[in-house]
């Protein structure tokens, strides 16, 4: 039962009592497993174009980029960097004093290689009255850590990923976000101009304009484009409801308990933008200038495919909708839904043409995403599948393991010996043939969310995370999957990953 002060609270988050009766059903329900196909894999749902059909794409997409279309680069950026920094809260914790496990020597090792040492060095002669090498003679390692992660420093246990030092420069340490600007100066500007969309959490908003307003200029000269520079902020409307272990609503002193909805709820900030095509790519996925060409070439290439494509599509959407058209144009436009786009269905050729024709048009028309995906070195997330829909076809998907029944062993099988990995990499254009933006909401498969089990004040709770940006949240779009090389996925996930030799 909803109480009065529950109903103001939904009134202000802008959230439905049916969705909430929806999401406690679903607490109670649980999601279904997907069925799956195989493993999408090179030959069998993986593209992986030769040389010479890279340059053609590069050239497509060239020649897109001069039509005045609009580009964003869509970078998720509100995560705090708390995770990344695990290792060394629990140093800060340890009963002992000096380094001790592997993690902590190579930390310690490497820690001029950071970069940012300098403003770590800084802090610490601020705090003590010398810097870190002194503190390290003196064995006082806690001291340099709490420099580090605490607000008397640099609080970087506490600050976004986006806004930490990760590459040196002789110029100065850049942060993620600057190498995002970087990035999108280099392959997603049209003429002359290129947007960049970060989403942040509130809390961390005026941070990142800060730090845009220092830093832009600067960047704007030095690759003589104009960067536009927008945030944007989780809708409180995303929110979803915690529940008890008996699916009841979750309270805090008599008060309803909701949780982000985990990054399936940026499919509403991606479709506020109003963009013709939109890169999404994590925001600590970044590599220092001198190995980003082959980011660059390969984010040109998945773009070309993508606009390569979409002509196709929009060519024969126009077909259908004039009604000149034959059986054997049909044939064609099938052969491409099943061979270029990967969707396919047993049935169709059973159709009469009238009934084919709408099948066609509603698969065409929709939202469509070029993915690039790596070989699978053990990281772990989701990864590319053939998988089964709810209308009987089959198309590709970016599936997490929490999606796969871990009770059927053909199933584990194929995501374990899966030969691909999903690093965030995806083109996306989403408007339709009449230049009509789609309604990305519309194309989630609500279906395909999961509960996990946290805890609030030592009591178990359950939790409903929406179905993820790149999973649920666009599994009814048409899906490529393109081969890229490992150099073009870098991710940061501890601490210790900034000693790697890519991000020196």
């Amino acid at each position: 039962m909803l109480t009065a002060e529950d109903k103001v609270l939904l009134a202000e988050k802008g959230i439905s009592e049916e969705q909430i009766a929806a999401q406690l059903q679903t607490f109670e329900k649980g999601f279904p497993f997907l069925r799956l196909k195989a493993a999408a894999s090179v030959g069998n749902g993986i593209l992986s174009p030769s040389e010479e059909a890279r340059k053609q794409y590069v050239a497509a997409w060239d020649a897109y980029k001069q039509s005045g279309k609009k580009i964003c680069k869509f970078v998720p950026a509100s995560g705090a960097a708390s995770r990344m920094f695990k290792n060394m809260f629990e140093f800060l914790d340890a009963p002992y004093d000096v380094p001790a496990t592997d993690f902590e020597k190579a930390f310690f090792a490497g820690i001029h290689k950071f970069a940012f040492f300098e403003a770590l060095d800084a802090a610490c002669v601020k705090n003590n009255g010398c810097g870190v090498d002194a503190l390290v003679a003196a064995g006082n390692y806690k001291e340099v850590v709490a420099c580090m992660l605490q607000p008397k420093g640099l609080n970087y246990g506490q600050l976004p990923k986006g806004l930490l030092l990760f590459h040196k420069y002789a110029e100065g340490a850049r942060t993620p976000l600057e190498e995002h600007l970087v990035e999108a100066a280099l392959y997603a500007s049209s003429k002359g101009e290129a947007e960049v969309h970060f989403t942040v959490s509130a809390e961390h908003e005026a941070l990142f304009k800060a730090l845009v307003e220092e830093k832009l200029s600067a960047y704007e000269k030095a690759y003589g484009v104009k960067l536009r520079v927008t945030f944007s902020v989780q809708k409180p409307s995303t929110d979803t409801l915690a529940a008890t272990m008996e699916n009841e609503p979750f309270r805090v002193d008599g008060k309803l308990l909701f949780r982000p909805g985990g990054h399936g709820a940026l499919i509403e900030n991606l479709n506020d933008l109003q963009a013709d095509v939109l890169f999404v790519k994590n925001i600590d996925n970044v590599v220092p200038d001198r190995l980003k060409e082959e980011t660059v070439v390969y984010k040109q290439v998945l773009a070309g495919i993508l606009v390569t494509l979409q002509q196709k599509v929009f060519g024969y959407l126009e077909k259908l909708e004039s009604g000149n058209y034959g059986h054997a144009d049909l044939e064609e436009i099938i052969r491409f839904v099943q061979q270029d786009l990967f969707c396919r269905k047993e049935d169709v050729k059973d159709l009469e043409d009238a009934d084919l024709v709408l099948y066609l048009r509603r698969k065409l028309n929709r939202p469509m995403r070029v993915c690039g995906v790596v070989k699978n070195v053990g990281e772990p997330g989701g990864g590319p599948f053939l998988a089964y829909n709810s209308d009987g076809t089959v198309s590709l998907q970016i599936l997490e393991s929490s999606q796969i029944d871990k009770n059927n062993p053909e199933y584990v099988a194929m995501f374990k010996n899966g030969t691909h990995f999903n690093p965030v990499d995806l083109v996306c254009a989403v408007k339709d043939y009449k230049g009509n933006k789609f309604n990305l909401p519309d194309y989630v498969d609500k279906a395909t969310g999961f509960i996990s089990y946290k805890s609030k004040n030592g009591k178990e709770l359950k939790a409903l995370e929406l179905p993820g940006l790149w999973n649920g949240a666009m599994s009814d779009w048409n899906t490529v999957f393109v081969e890229v090389p490992l150099g073009t996925f870098n991710p940061v996930k501890t601490v210790n990953d900034l000693l790697r030799e890519q991000h020196q």
